[in-house]
Order: C-alpha cells, then structure tokens, then sequence
C-alpha cells in the first residue's frame, strides 16, 4: 500500500487514472442510490403514517441499498456481474438488455461517465491527499442530489444535512475556509433562501421551492464559507434560468412547470470547488480597480 502512495505521489498522471477508474465504480454505486433512496423513503414514510394511524401495513420485501439484487426493470430478469461492469458492460450489450432486449436507459453510463470526469478531475486539480479524498465525496454527494432531485423534486436530508456536519468538520482545521467562516456560511445559505421562499409564498401564495434547497445551501456555505455564497447563488440562477428557457422552447413546457433548483445549486457547488476563490477574486479585482 506504500508503495502504491508513493506512486501517486510521484506519478500525478498514475493518481489521475486511478481515480477515473475509482470515479466509474462509485458512479455504478450512485445508479443505484440515485434509484433507491427515494424509494426507501417512501417506504419510511408509510410505516411511519402507518404508525400514527395505528394502522398495520402489508408486510413487504426487504428493500434496501444491497437488496433485492439489480434487475432489468423490463423483464426483472436479475443482472449478472459481466454484465454490470461500469460503462463497458453498457457498450458490450449496445444499450441492451441482455434478456428481453429492452432499452437500458443513457442515464446509468452518463452518471457513471461523470463521475469519472469530474473524480479524476479532482484528483488532477488537489494532488494526492486529503484534499483530492474529501472533494471526492463532495462530487459524488452533489451527482446524487442532483439526478435524486431531477427524478423526485426531493433532496434528502440524510445526504444534505450529512454534507452540512461534514463540511463543518472538515473545516475545523481550514481545509477550504476557517470555521467561523464556515458556520457563518451556513447559518447564512440557509436563512438566505429561508427568506426568498417566505417573500415568494407572501408575494404569489405559491412554494418557491423546498426546504431541502436551503439545507443544501447552507451545507455549501459550510463547505467554502460565507464568502463564496454569492457566486454559487449567481451560478446556479443563470445555469437554472438557462435550462428553465430551453425546456420552455425546445420542450414546450409552461412556465408554471415545477424545475428543481437542487441540480443547479449543486452546479454552482462544483465551480466553487474548483474556481470558487478564483472566480471571487477576479470579481472584487474588477469593481476595485
């Protein structure tokens, strides 16, 4: 195991590799959590109205993150290992399933394809160390939110708030900004939004969007500071109103067309891990000179 360390320490372009492949394994895992999580919920959530109206629900197959097995949600036909290997068993079977032939969505080796990029990219940008571990998870937590909220319009509190504790934690020795910075950041991201939602509803009546934004909000915030909120605010409102106009012409979807503004939080969460502070300082540099 040292001598691999060393290796990455010594070969950045063996570290970079290494963690594209790791990036595609994990992205193989997300499919899954991206899939299964909600369903959990769901499920949690009728035991727990089943609990308060004393009611006995139907007793049901295990269903977690590791059980039942992944199956063809065409013909149920379980999937084998040959035939879940990240990315390559996708091409092998041209998109297939090998049983029935139904269509295996684009959605399984883009999610695994991302992850790559984006983890091998982290690796390339921080170096081996903790540094490029850490922005790992971060990627990974914002690809499942992300696709989690485009499926369901929900961002769960077990992923949100566990970005939120970890990014205090990490923070407590400065590895992306100093605490106090930190806790400010996201006190701050979720009052923030806490208060647009509020103007929304009084203004229109309408919800703007859901508490789950503000807790992801605030968990950037406790990420990369206070300092950094107004950048992935802008970010993910110019990517948001971008992709909000595309649906409405090329999609001919109404405006009233509820569009998740977890995704692009979690975009403007990804330009702050990489050029956050750079972007912030070339903006101040501009309006100071």
């Amino acid at each position: 195991m040292n001598a691999l360390f060393e290796m990455w320490q010594t070969m950045p372009l063996a570290f970079v590799v290494s963690a594209g492949l790791l990036g595609l394994v994990v992205g193989s895992f997300l499919n899954v959590l991206i899939y299964r999580l909600p369903i959990m919920m769901a499920r949690e959530w009728q035991q727990q109205c089943a609990e308060i109206n004393q009611q006995v629900l139907p007793v049901q197959a295990p269903f977690n993150l590791f059980v039942p097995r992944s199956a063809c949600p065409h013909c149920q036909r379980p999937i084998t290992a040959l035939e879940n290997i990240p990315l390559l068993s996708y091409l092998f079977l041209r998109g297939k399933c090998a049983g029935c032939g139904g269509r295996i969505s684009l959605r399984y080796p883009l999610v695994e394809l991302l992850s790559a990029v984006l983890t091998a990219a982290a690796a390339g940008y921080f170096g081996f160390g903790i540094t490029a571990l850490v922005a790992m998870i971060f990627i990974w937590l914002m690809i499942t939110l992300t696709f989690i909220d485009f499926d369901t319009q929900l961002l769960p509190d077990s992923l949100t708030l566990s970005l939120l504790w970890l990014g205090l934690l990490l923070n407590i020795n400065s590895l992306f900004t100093p605490l106090v910075d930190a806790v400010l950041g996201a006190m701050f991201g979720y009052v923030l939004l806490w208060s647009v939602y509020w103007a929304f509803k009084l203004t229109t009546g309408k919800e703007g969007m859901g508490y789950g934004d503000f807790k992801l909000l605030a968990a950037l915030g406790a990420w990369f500071g206070w300092q950094l909120l107004p950048l992935i605010i802008m970010l993910s409102s110019v990517v948001g109103a971008v992709v909000g106009i595309v649906l409405i012409v090329a999609f001919k979807q109404g405006r009233n067309t509820p569009i998740p503004f977890g995704p692009y939080l979690a975009c403007g969460g990804l330009i702050a891990l990489f050029w956050g502070q750079a972007l912030t300082q070339q903006y101040l540099q501009f309006w100071l000179v």
